[in-house]
């Protein structure tokens, strides 16, 4: 398996792209830590992938409170004694213009968009640094690459996760701690039907307006951007660093 023996966390993991990667990650033998708000949600995976024969733990955690996150990877450590793997995955979606944010938007989705990653990387670093290197994978998104209109917020929280991405992977290449980050497009995930409800639509109806706008004609599943994530997580990645990957059917060549 190639990441027998790596310890892997995961954050956002209950649900979407973080169940799907965390999942894949334990299938490839790494023991997997799964941090969410969600705990139904964290527990039920725990359940799955034990079941499936993987080695898991979760901790109910909110990335955008530091002493939380600090907590959960000491007790990582405490049970697998290592770090190899971050995957920052834990965000919200927030839908609105400048005029319309409050500073208690502002707050929270910069808090969990961005203060959530750094916290996470913050604390995992002197871990990996112990163990001679490491890989942290980034979830951003093509709202990094590109804008889109009445998404002030989350447009400003994805731009900042990308070049936290490039100022990590700067500063950590010496440790031989690679970082980098995936870019999806149009996923079928909690944050489609957030979106569609924004828009007083049905998931479907959201997903039939969306596809034709995508030159592959369809929106991505979660398991696509967790292959991705293993790749860049994995050894076959191993002289890949600052980089942003696009999983988005094409969306941003147009």
């Amino acid at each position: 398996m190639e990441l027998a023996n790596k310890v892997a966390l995961v954050t956002g993991g209950s649900s979407g792209i973080g169940r799907e990667t965390a999942k894949l990650l334990a299938s490839a033998g790494a023991k997997v830590a799964i941090a969410d708000i969600d705990t139904t949600g964290g527990l039920s995976l725990l359940e799955e992938i034990k079941n499936s024969g993987g080695d898991a733990m979760f901790c109910t955690c909110d990335v955008s409170n530091e002493s939380e996150v600090k907590d959960w990877i000491k007790n990582v450590v405490n049970q697998w004694q290592s770090i190899d793997i971050l995957v920052a995955n834990a965000g919200i979606l927030a839908i609105g213009s400048v005029e319309e944010a409050s500073n208690l938007d502002w707050d929270k989705v910069l808090g969990i968009n961005v203060k959530g990653y750094a916290f996470c990387a913050k604390y995992a670093i002197p871990h990996m640094r112990k163990r001679g290197g490491g890989a942290i994978v980034n979830v951003a998104s093509m709202a990094s690459l590109i804008a889109f209109p009445g998404c002030a917020l989350y447009n400003t929280s994805k731009g900042a996760v990308l070049q936290l991405t490039r100022s990590l992977a700067c500063d950590l290449a010496a440790d031989n701690i690679r970082v980098n980050c995936v870019c999806p497009g149009a996923i079928e995930t909690l944050q489609t039907q957030q979106f569609a409800d924004a828009l007083g639509l049905t998931t479907e109806e959201a997903i039939n307006q969306i596809a034709p706008t995508i030159p592959m004609k369809r929106i991505g599943q979660p398991q696509e951007v967790a292959q991705a994530i293993l790749f860049l997580a994995s050894e076959k990645a191993s002289y890949i660093t600052a980089t942003s990957l696009l999983i988005d059917g094409g969306y941003t060549a147009k």
